[in-house]
């Protein structure tokens, strides 16, 4: 009976192609994380030679670590980015600026980076009471009127460790961070206090000179004075005059005065855009506070 030779009948797996090796029709090597089949007989010829392999399958695009899948490590460039998909495919969303939240925008838009919206913003904050005293402090660069209509000042737990000194609290107007010295406030404040009232005012003042009555210090943190202050339109150059209310507040643990409150407003006449103020005592004591300014908006 004649003898008939079918040759290979089914695929033959022959791992990871080795340049070495002869490879026979039906061979099967993985090459680049591709599969391919041997056509013809050869040694040496790499798989992706047309003439001697055919291609089974194709290697995916490896992904973050090698796994397969997009290279995010492409996409993602620098630390904070994410991704997201697009109209078209994957894409980076870079990390935005400090204090933002990520946003979604509805279906068929893209995420985005936004600040959060309120209307009361904590723009500065600041406690002088883990180093020296000081016997002034500026504040410059926190009005914006383009953002915020109005500005909260809270002055709290003014003191000073002098035992002897008696003072009376004093601010001035910053343009162009520089304190304004001409006559041009005037300002007004009611006074009442265990065992009297107090009523002053004064115009064409080079400084809001008093905003609460003369007040004695006995070196206490229980011998405070408190200012909650309001800044109306300061960098609106279109009026002719910059005013502020206060509400204040004061505690004496000696004397006669113990406690008392002060209702208050201030003005000063000019044109140009207020970027600031100083706060001091007029004696130029030294003396301890906290501050924290709010922007209120539109």
């Amino acid at each position: 009976m004649a003898t008939v030779n079918l040759g290979s009948i089914k695929f033959k797996w022959k791992g990871t192609y080795n340049g070495a090796t002869a490879y026979t029709v039906d061979d099967v090597v993985e090459y680049n994380g591709s599969s391919y089949i041997c056509i013809l007989a050869s040694t040496g010829n790499l798989p992706t030679n047309a003439t001697y392999f055919e291609q089974m399958s194709q290697k995916g695009t490896d992904g973050t670590n090698g796994t397969d899948g997009t290279d995010l490590t492409t996409t993602l460039t620098t630390q904070g980015d994410i991704v997201y998909r697009d109209a078209s495919g994957l894409a980076r969303l870079g990390a935005g600026t400090s204090g933002q939240v990520l946003q979604t925008n509805g279906t068929g838009a893209n995420p985005s980076w936004n600040t959060v919206s309120s209307d009361f913003v904590k723009l500065y904050d600041y406690t002088n009471f883990g180093g020296s005293s000081v016997t002034s402090f500026d504040i410059n660069g926190y009005f914006n009127d383009s953002l915020y209509r109005h500005y909260r000042v809270i002055i709290s737990d003014v003191y000073t460790p002098s035992s002897s000194t008696s003072s009376e609290p004093i601010m001035r107007f910053k343009v162009s961070n520089s304190d304004v010295t001409t006559s041009n406030y005037h300002w007004s404040f009611d006074e009442a206090h265990v065992g009297g009232h107090h009523q002053r005012s004064n115009q064409n003042d080079t400084q809001i000179s008093q905003m609460q009555g003369t007040w004695s210090t006995y070196g206490s943190t229980e011998d405070t004075q408190h200012f909650d202050i309001l800044f109306f339109n300061p960098t609106t150059t279109g009026t002719n005059s910059k005013m502020i209310s206060w509400n204040g507040a004061w505690r004496q643990t000696s004397g006669t005065g113990y406690l008392g409150a002060t209702q208050g407003t201030a003005m000063l006449r000019t044109t140009s855009a207020l970027t600031g103020f100083s706060f001091r005592m007029n004696a130029n004591p030294a003396f301890y506070y906290r501050i924290t300014i709010y922007g209120m908006k539109y």
